[in-house]
């Protein structure tokens, strides 16, 4: 499976495009708000002959799902978000405006992730994990071959997701953290939804959260 990033919006948010040797294609987290910036990933997918199959939401605070909408008219894929996040999805439209993204049109998942049941795309299957604490619904997803977790806002390098939005508890991060993440083997790379993918040997030495 390889792993392809964006950084978009204002928010410096990342987009990950999951795509394996059928060319099947899954992309998670779309942040793309401007036109400017979904002409730049369907560029991107029609260079690379990619099939878009799949959408998926690690969670839903407005930076992450700006290009929801646009991904489902594009593709017409099935989306899937954890059920738990739905009401902070629903939420987004009532305070994009005043965030400065008076555009944003929002969409609705076709369907639900659980942790109990495999993503499957092309060749590729993901683990799902529950992983609340910055949203209600977060998850993460890992895809133990390549030793790759796509981690949305649980884990950065050197920092952690923010617990002061609605929905989030500092305590329930971190137990989401131990358990989901550091129970991995250190050499798994993390894609964050913000800065620089990490390792999660790397984080568990370093990361002053987790020490």
């Amino acid at each position: 499976m390889t792993v392809s990033g964006f950084t978009f919006n204002a928010f410096s948010e990342n987009t990950y495009l999951l795509h394996d040797a059928t060319g099947q294609c899954a992309i998670i987290d779309p942040g793309c708000y401007e036109p400017a910036e979904q002409r730049a990933l369907r560029s991107f997918i029609e260079a690379q002959g990619l099939q878009v199959v799949l959408l998926l939401n690690t969670h839903c605070h407005i930076d992450h799902v700006l290009g929801n909408q646009f991904v489902l008219d594009t593709y017409q894929v099935p989306f899937l978000i954890h059920e738990a996040d739905l009401s902070t999805l629903r939420a987004v439209p009532a305070y994009a405006p005043s965030y400065g993204f008076p555009n944003y049109t929002p969409a609705e998942p076709t369907g639900f992730l659980t942790p109990s049941e495999p993503v499957r795309f092309g060749e590729t299957v993901l683990e799902v994990r529950f992983a609340p604490g910055h949203a209600p619904g977060h998850v993460v997803f890992y895809h133990a071959p390549s030793s790759t977790v796509l981690g949305g806002d649980v884990l950065f390098q050197g920092s952690i997701g923010r617990t002061d939005l609605p929905g989030g508890d500092y305590a329930t991060l971190i137990a989401s953290i131990n358990s989901q993440l550091l129970t991995l083997p250190d050499d798994t790379v993390v894609y964050p939804g913000h800065g620089p993918a990490t390792t999660i040997g790397q984080e568990r030495r370093s990361n002053p959260f987790l020490q």
